[in-house]
């Protein structure tokens, strides 16, 4: 089967390492895995991540943590999902990735692809979803629904692949004021678009900025990026007793002492983490994809399919990882077909 994989890793070299590959046919699927066909993928800082900081020692790694495709078979075990049915997915950080046109993944972290998108469009959600709905709801225990006076929460980096997903969750699902920060004409134009209700430049102090409309500040933030550069600015943010979600990797030691004085909350979150140690409620991630894809098909959420660039191959996700390393996505990049 075709692949895309890399051999050594370039840090500095923008995905130079990656490759077109032939691969072995995937091992019929076991215990509760489907043999999935992949259709679509989209790029995540995670991949890069691994692309540049883990060296394969020459053997060939497959990247990717997100598809939409057709499961071609199943596991004994599984119960979930039948041959022919359309899935998507965020995968497994200790598995082969979704750069391949056949994949084995556990049914537990699949859900269906929504009716209304094309796999393509599909794609672009899964990982970004689930990250954006487990800190919202898991970590950040923000009431669902809309109830009267939920608060407010602060999106920073809402431009990118989990804000463009958390600020539609945000505002469709709960009775959150969503603040978001955009520093673009453009990425100012997409948050606004996507439902925020006040757009911030993390540019600029954004503790101000927040509180010309809300004089206490947040209850919540997702500090989606540069969180070591804004953490004083978003513990000022913060209102007592409000809590804060990291998911990036800070660069320098945060002093999360400036927490104290308001008993704010600090939370992490990796979306991995339930498969990675099989934990007993692994199946919530099933149930919230599928949620979502009811979510999208009533017309309440959107892709944020920003750019298709094209089939899969080494090429193209060189074009996409670049595009990702520049700092200046927005939403999610796309490829689809071998």
């Amino acid at each position: 089967m075709k692949a895309i994989a890399y051999r050594q890793r370039h840090p500095l070299d923008h995905a130079e390492s990656l490759l077109d590959i032939e691969l072995p046919h995937p091992p019929a699927p076991t215990g509760r895995d489907l043999l999935v066909r992949i259709e679509a993928i989209s790029v995540n800082p995670v991949d890069t991540k691994i692309r540049t900081n883990v060296d394969p020692k020459g053997a060939d790694k497959v990247l990717g943590w997100d598809a939409a495709g057709t499961v071609v078979a199943v596991g004994p075990d599984a119960r979930l999902f039948k041959a022919g049915d359309a899935v998507f997915y965020a995968g497994a950080i200790e598995r082969s990735g979704t750069n391949a046109e056949l994949h084995l993944v556990d049914e537990r972290v699949v859900g269906r692809k929504p009716a209304s998108l094309d796999f393509a469009q599909a794609a672009a959600l899964p990982l970004t979803a689930i990250t954006a709905w487990e800190m919202l709801f898991d970590r950040l225990k923000v009431p669902y629904g809309k109830k009267p006076d939920a608060g407010a929460v602060l999106i920073v980096g809402g431009a990118g692949g989990v804000g463009s997903i958390a600020i539609q969750l945000a505002r469709r699902l709960t009775g959150l004021t969503v603040f978001a920060s955009a520093s673009r004409a453009e990425t100012q134009d997409w948050v606004r678009q996507l439902g925020a209700h006040h757009v911030v430049d993390h540019r600029q102090p954004m503790a101000a900025q927040i509180k010309a409309h809300s004089p206490q500040g947040v209850d919540y933030v997702l500090a989606l990026t540069q969180t070591e550069k804004h953490f004083a600015d978003l513990a000022d943010a913060l209102k007592p007793q409000g809590a804060l979600c990291i998911i990036d990797d800070p660069k320098t030691p945060l002093d999360i002492s400036l927490l104290k004085g308001k008993s704010a909350a600090l939370h992490w979150e990796l979306m991995f983490t339930r498969h990675r140690f099989q934990t007993p409620d692994m199946i919530a991630q099933h149930q919230l994809l599928n949620e979502v894809a009811d979510l999208v098909d009533a017309g309440v959420l959107r892709t944020t399919m920003h750019d298709h660039l094209g089939t899969i191959n080494a090429a193209n996700l060189k074009r996409a990882h670049a595009l990702l390393e520049s700092g200046r996505a927005i939403g999610k990049a796309v490829l689809s077909g071998f």
